[in-house]
């Protein structure tokens, strides 16, 4: 052991190791990470940007049309886009951008403020998951891209939404759970290996909006909590009966994933829906503590949660870029310092994305204030983009590199400074 040691030692002096720094990237294994948290344990990353902004690595260009977001696992990006006729999955080296394989989703989803797929593909085991943006869902090999099983939402009764399907499946041990909605269940579990239905909401049956579904342990059981027009829901995992409900006001478009924390569940959405928070207590007996808050109305650029506070875009005529207090609902600070976009935390700090300049800023996850540190803007940008889109795929980072998409652009930066993963 002494050995090794003074073997670590000598090589982190040589500057052939990173002492004090990450060995391992951290993986992102699909939409908001590992957790669906959108909050990243990696550590050792840039606390502040130079005036150009940070390092880019490489750029790749023929992603295609579409908002889907990268999974990061074990050096391989994987997103989905279109090329020809279809929506494609994608596998990319994430140290330098070469394609490595795609595989055919289905025909092409159109839509008037952007053709192509929404969801971010999940990284299980061996295999990816992926639902284009009519509710073609496929399982892949990981390797090659070669096709185990597909499903269509239209299968489980589901209809494709006016946006199309924007879910980002979850994969949960043995299962994969969506949300095709419609009377025959709202949310199905399939048997990950082969696409077999496990079994379907019978008592949950809204239609699908475009949120996606997150999975708690709570009160002793698995649920899955999921976010439509009309409900908040938890669905227990092992059958998929409703282990409890509690209504939502979503108008036009609900998007932002759930929150839970603490024994609670958030939730907000835009066309002046607001937030709402609910206790779900002992016997997963539903306590509303606020509902219709305006302080929070996300569109669809997601929200934050870390240390007691809520952060992110709270659309018009709110208050731009706010820090909400998670149990009251009051709101810290607000800023108009960035216009509407996306975010997500890493190391501390959040990832800011504007939507319509492409401008990213870098700003402290603080109680305290908008503490910028830093910003850049997206170069060169896609001439594929519908006039009604916007730069709507999130931030990802994973490995020390900062993943940002225009459609067809798929950018890296190194955004570790002096720490090498």
């Amino acid at each position: 052991m002494r050995c090794i040691k003074v073997l670590l030692a000598v090589t982190c002096a040589a500057g052939l190791l990173p002492c004090g720094s990450p060995l391992r990237a951290i993986d992102w294994p699909g939409w908001r990470g590992a957790d669906r948290t959108d909050v990243s344990t990696e550590k050792g990353l840039l606390k502040s940007w130079p005036a150009e902004g940070p390092k880019q690595v490489w750029l790749y260009r023929n992603a295609g049309k579409g908002y889907s977001g990268p999974s990061v696992v074990k050096g391989v990006l994987y997103t989905l886009g279109t090329r020809g006729d279809y929506e494609i999955l994608v596998a990319l080296d994430a140290s330098t951008g070469k394609e490595l394989w795609t595989s055919n989703l289905g025909s092409i989803l159109g839509n008037k403020w952007g053709d192509g797929p929404r969801g971010t593909p999940s990284v299980a085991g061996d295999n990816v998951y992926a639902m284009g943006g009519k509710g073609d869902l496929v399982c892949v090999k990981a390797k090659d891209g070669s096709v185990v099983w597909k499903k269509t939402m239209r299968e489980l009764g589901g209809k494709v939404p006016n946006w199309g399907y924007t879910e980002s499946v979850l994969v949960d041990g043995n299962r994969v759970v969506c949300t095709p909605g419609g009377s025959e269940g709202a949310m199905a579990a399939l048997d990950a290996s082969t696409g077999a239905l496990l079994w379907q909401s019978k008592d949950f049956t809204d239609d699908a909006h475009y949120s996606s579904i997150i999975p708690v342990d709570h009160n002793g059981a698995r649920q899955y909590i999921q976010l439509t027009s009309k409900s908040i829901v938890g669905i227990g995992a092992s059958e998929g009966k409703t282990l409890w409900k509690s209504g939502w006001h979503g108008t036009v478009a609900v998007i932002p994933t759930p929150i839970f924390a603490e024994g609670h569940v958030y939730v907000t959405s835009g066309y002046r829906a607001g937030c709402k928070l609910v206790k779900v207590g002992a016997n997963n007996e539903v306590t509303v503590i606020y509902d219709q808050n305006k302080v929070m109305q996300n569109h669809h650029g997601g929200v934050i949660y870390l240390n007691g506070h809520i952060y992110g875009h709270s659309d018009n005529p709110g208050p731009g870029w706010v820090c909400q207090d998670f149990k009251t609902g009051e709101q810290v600070w607000a800023s108009k310092n960035l216009g509407k976009g996306a975010v997500a935390c890493v190391d501390g700090m959040l990832y800011c994305l504007e939507e319509n300049s492409g401008t990213v800023a870098l700003v402290e996850a603080s109680p305290k204030g908008w503490n910028e540190k830093g910003r850049f803007k997206l170069s060169p940008q896609t001439s594929i983009r519908s006039p009604d889109g916007r730069i709507w795929t999130h931030p990802v980072v994973s490995g020390g590199k900062l993943f940002l998409r225009d459609q067809d652009l798929i950018y890296c930066y190194d955004v570790r400074g002096n720490a090498k993963n």
